[in-house]
């Protein structure tokens, strides 16, 4: 059996100089940008103006841009975003949980759905847009993915517990994560204040629909791989796939290796990491709200070059990455705005909660 020994790097999230990200000016639209691979691009967008507005005029501008992002790709960057560089770097550092032995980390597995809190060890997981289970079983046996994870969900849950390493083991991993939870809850609901406005909505519209932080953090690490085990049919780091929720916030080492699928070609191209910068992409349930105004694009993660090792192997190296994946309330219903639908555009979706997508779609996805 091949065993995949994570080997963790030190990772400096860095906030770069203004003028790195200064949001760049185009001479053509984003709408026009996307319907070519050779001009596709992920809008950057400085959200510190968003925060900093003084009347809503400031605001719709900002939000127009966002949601127009997510019209048209599906995905942003944000900068000047409220997390600090050293909060994000500090969680980076708690990767080390991935150095623990295989039967600590065990101790921890993940085992509901309903719960989604535990370490998924390399392979488990198979993420696909299919829902059914059958199928996955299927993907996941020829051509698993090839990372292991962190799950952790809001502490002060009624039923579900998380599940932490000793503090010998792993010093300050919990209080780390719970600040970070918090602090990327805040992102979200400034975020989607933003979308509110953008789908002409009160900025408020969502405050009471996201505010039980149903979400989920996820430390990932993508160990050292040779590249003969990436060859076959459907073999990737993470295979394509859309996000369940309503938002991710992604947090990207150096190494890279996320492609986005321009919807308007269906190829893939890079979403290199940007120094500074948070990448936010739209989920299924914010599509479905939307009714499809906003896109729950695909996704996936691919090796980045190898190091070759001889004449026909190289090792790709090893990936940390950091996602928290936005949820609306588990029982909130989610059906389709009515600034989203008309009489000509009816709902293309009938109305479900947030627990009977998110849970449906994880007790298919995981073994």
């Amino acid at each position: 059996m091949l065993v995949l020994r994570p080997f963790i790097r030190q990772v400096v999230f860095r906030a770069a100089r203004p003028h790195f990200i200064a949001t760049p000016r185009y001479s053509s639209t984003l709408a026009e940008d996307v319907r070519s691979d050779s001009t596709f691009r992920i809008p950057l967008i400085d959200f510190a103006a968003y925060k900093q507005a003084t009347s809503l005029a400031e605001k719709r501008r900002i939000a127009d841009d966002i949601v127009n992002g997510f019209k048209e790709v599906g995905f942003v960057y944000l900068t000047g975003h409220v997390i600090e560089p050293e909060t994000v770097n500090r969680v980076f550092q708690k990767a080390k949980f991935f150095r623990l032995p295989e039967e600590t980390k065990a101790r921890l597995a993940w085992d509901d759905p309903k719960a989604n809190r535990g370490y998924v060890q390399v392979g488990r997981e198979r993420v696909t847009t299919s829902m059914d289970a059958a199928e996955i079983a299927v993907l996941r046996a020829k051509a698993p993915d090839t990372k292991e994870s962190m799950e952790i969900g809001r502490e002060n849950h009624p039923t579900f517990s998380n599940k932490w390493p000793q503090e010998t083991e792993v010093p300050e991993f919990k209080q780390t994560m719970l600040h970070f939870f918090q602090t990327c809850h805040e992102v979200h609901t400034m975020v989607m204040k933003s979308i509110a406005l953008g789908l002409d909505l009160p900025e408020d519209f969502f405050d009471n629909k996201i505010d039980r932080q149903d979400h989920n953090l996820r430390l990932l690490s993508y160990p050292p791989i040779r590249t003969s085990l990436l060859l076959g049919d459907g073999q990737a780091r993470a295979a394509s796939h859309t996000d369940y929720g309503t938002l991710t916030l992604l947090f990207q080492d150096s190494i890279g290796g996320l492609e986005v699928q321009n919807p308007h070609t269906k190829h893939y191209q890079p979403a290199s990491p940007i120094p500074g910068t948070i990448v936010v992409n739209a989920g299924d349930l914010l599509a479905r709200w939307s009714n499809g105004v906003l896109r729950s694009t695909l996704h996936r993660v691919v090796a980045p070059p190898a190091t070759k090792i001889n004449a026909t192997e190289g090792m790709t190296p090893a990936r940390q990455s950091i996602a928290f994946f936005c949820n609306p309330n588990f029982d909130a219903t989610i059906e389709s705005l009515p600034t989203c639908t008309s009489t000509s555009n009816p709902s293309r979706y009938p109305p479900l909660t947030t627990e009977q997508y998110i849970v449906g779609r994880l007790a298919a996805t995981y073994s």
